[in-house]
């Protein structure tokens, strides 16, 4: 009997290899699934289905592709495999995937992994739950999660494919990067596994220890930590938000660099500048806006605009020196109650100081302001007193076009919520002051030469002046008046300059040069406004 059941199983064998010779023989050479070596053999009808089931180191060959496992259910045509247990298929000797079962379809070239499947090639370790493989176009593709890590990076989504001929992974839902010096998360994201570099299609935002960025679309290379962004794109550091719809930035260098609806937010000041290019230097501390920049701050609740060709913001690294925000070229500058312009000017954002240099002049209601140099002290974001130095001129329009003035060495305006309350006048001191009954109808010019004179106003419209030290006085009836007797010498009523919004809002200078250049060119800049703002600085 026992002789008769091994006789009957070697028949079986025999005539088993000899069906699937013959089928196999039916397919073209290199499409031809072979079997390479198993422990046992079993044959039978399965389900309507005629399989051969093989256990015990079980491996078959397609072409350069191998499987390995515990077991094999193979189908009646010979091409169609089911894997279990210990499930490895190899394409070359570069991919490799494992798991504890598969279906391996050798028509198709196919492979579908499931149970804890782990991808591998030289450059990376996917895990994932199930797996299709497709060994024609060598790429594979989950939906139930995967977890991706190379030696720099750390990839998760709930959906993927990889392909692994451009070594390029496609991502989408809940796509999170992680690695030791930043954190990525975003909706849909591409990752090249050879080059390093992420590509994002979306709302994507990078955590990093020098600083947070955001874009909708572009690319970040993970070696050399360098951005490309498009789209709302915007550097986050504690000092500043730097955005526009097109940003570079290197992460090691610390450099940013913006165009197009360029937004520069200072956080500690809540000070923002937008012009079309911006560029920022993180070590320095230093943040530049170029291209018809300006600058928007709230000031005694009112929100003031000021504009230049370029408006510049350091940070101060040390805590002795004090944070500055500049301004050259074109300086102008509009707020609802007051306005001004010069060549250049500097802001001292620690002491709330601000000089302004070249040609300075202010104007406030009817009232125009002129030095050589301004300098404008700010208490609580209010404009508290105000020192003018050298040549100092002040003009006040009154009802009837007269032109009330005050000239002198030096000049301290006060001010009290915002309005102009007293001036002192200290040196060289001149006076014309027209007297006028009921705003309507003028009575006659006082004239005055005093070394010193206190002026106070009312409405920011001058109301007296007070003669200190040994006036030299006349008053002048209005039938005597002559027309070089109304102005002082120096006089200039400059209306036609005062900004207004509109043109602080202007286009004039147009956007930066190259990089290269305009950042040799900014650093030069910025050395000499250094310059300008401690010559602005009075002796003591």
């Amino acid at each position: 009997m026992k002789i008769t059941k091994l006789l009957y199983s070697i028949v079986f064998m025999l005539l088993s290899l000899s069906v699937f010779a013959q089928q196999q023989g039916q397919q073209p050479k290199k499409d031809k699934v072979e079997l390479q070596g198993a422990d046992n053999l079993e044959g039978g009808i399965f389900n309507g289905q005629r399989i051969t089931k093989l256990i015990g180191n079980v491996v078959f060959k397609q072409n350069e592709t191998f499987l390995h496992a515990d077991s094999v259910y193979r189908y009646s045509d010979g091409q169609v495999l089911e894997a279990f247990g210990n499930v490895r298929v190899a394409q070359g000797d570069s991919i490799s995937m494992s798991g504890s079962r598969a279906t391996y379809d050798g028509n198709k070239r196919t492979a579908r992994m499931s149970g804890n499947v782990v991808m591998r090639d030289p450059r990376m370790t996917l895990t994932t739950p199930s797996l299709d493989y497709d060994l024609n176009t060598r790429t594979a593709t989950y939906t139930e999660g995967g977890t991706i890590v190379d030696p720099e990076n750390r990839l998760e989504s709930r959906r993927g494919s990889y392909d692994t001929k451009t070594n390029m992974y496609t991502f989408q839902q809940n796509v999170k990067v992680f690695s030791a010096e930043y954190n990525i998360t975003a909706q849909n994201l591409k990752y090249n596994t050879q080059s390093k570099i992420v590509y994002f299609q979306g709302p994507t935002y990078i955590k990093g220890q020098q600083g947070d960025l955001y874009a909708e679309e572009g690319n970040y290379n993970t070696i050399t930590k360098i951005s490309n962004f498009g789209r709302n794109a915007y550097i986050l550091t504690p000092e500043y938000r730097l955005g526009g719809d097109k940003l570079y930035y290197d992460q090691a260098r610390g450099y940013g660099y913006a165009e197009k609806n360029v937004s520069l937010r200072s956080l500690k000041d809540d000070v923002t500048i937008r012009g079309n290019v911006g560029r920022y230097w993180r070590d320095r501390g230093v943040a530049k806006v170029y291209g018809s920049p300006v600058m928007e701050t709230i000031m005694d609740k009112d929100t003031l605009y000021m504009s230049a060709d370029t408006l510049m913001s350091q940070e101060s690294k040390n805590p002795k020196m004090p944070s500055m925000l500049y301004a050259y070229n074109k300086v102008k500058i509009f707020k609802s109650d007051l306005q001004g312009k010069c060549d250049s000017l500097s802001y001292n954002r620690t002491d709330s100081v601000m000089y302004m240099n070249v040609k300075p002049v202010l104007w406030s209601e009817e009232s125009q302001m002129v030095s050589d140099t301004i300098r404008i002290h700010l208490r609580n974001k209010t404009i508290d007193r105000m020192f003018m130095f050298g040549n100092a001129f002040i003009t006040s329009e009154d009802t009837l076009k007269n032109y009330n003035q005050v000239k002198g060495r030096d000049m301290v305006a006060f001010f009290q919520k915002g309005n102009i309350r007293r001036v002192n006048v200290n040196g060289n001191g001149e006076s014309l002051y027209f007297a006028l009954e009921g705003d309507s109808t003028l009575t006659g010019m006082n004239k005055a030469i005093c070394s010193d004179m206190v002026l106070k106003f009312a409405e920011n419209k001058l109301k007296s002046i007070s003669f200190l030290v040994n006036p030299d006085a006349s008053f002048i009836p209005p039938h005597e008046l002559k027309e070089p007797d109304r102005k002082l010498e120096g006089f200039n009523w400059m209306a036609d300059l005062r900004p207004t919004k509109k043109t602080v809002f202007s286009k004039r200078a147009p956007a930066a040069p190259k990089a290269k250049k305009q950042a040799a060119s900014s650093t030069k800049k910025g050395k000499a406004t250094t310059k300008q703002k401690k010559a602005a600085r009075p002796k003591k």
